[in-house]
């Protein structure tokens, strides 16, 4: 009996300290893969770069608009996009574009992607971009 509580409790610290960890807002969900995200690009979607004209000069992914989050404009701009329409952003590493998913989720865009590590990630995969 004393194994079994032991072992229960172990498993209620482990599931608490799991779900304390996370982002706790559901924005885990909004990742997608390099691979998933290239399954999408073969249909018509929405998809931003949120790194500077720099950057995104250097590569980027192909159909992408470069919207920089630096920029001061980068809410009228993305104002300007249809709010219902699914939404994919990407960054080099993916810290840009996790404040980007945010601001677009708080402007009331529904569904917001993020790419997962960034472009680097999709370069790493194999994916290519366009320079």
């Amino acid at each position: 009996m004393k194994h079994v509580v032991q072992t229960l409790m172990l498993f209620f610290f482990i599931t608490t300290l799991s779900v304390s960890c996370g982002k706790g807002s559901g924005d885990d969900s909004s990742l997608v893969t390099p691979e998933e995200l290239s399954l999408k690009q073969e249909e018509e979607i929405i998809l931003i770069d949120v790194r500077t004209p720099q950057e995104f000069e250097q590569g980027h992914l192909e159909n992408s608009v470069n919207i920089n989050i630096a920029d001061r404009s980068f809410k009228e701009e993305v104002g300007k996009l249809d709010r219902s329409e699914p939404v994919y952003v990407y960054c080099k590493v993916g810290g840009r574009s996790a404040k980007a998913a945010s601001i677009l989720r708080e402007m009331g865009f529904e569904e917001v992607y993020d790419l997962e590590g960034g472009i680097r990630n999709w370069e790493k995969s194999g994916m290519k971009v366009v320079k």
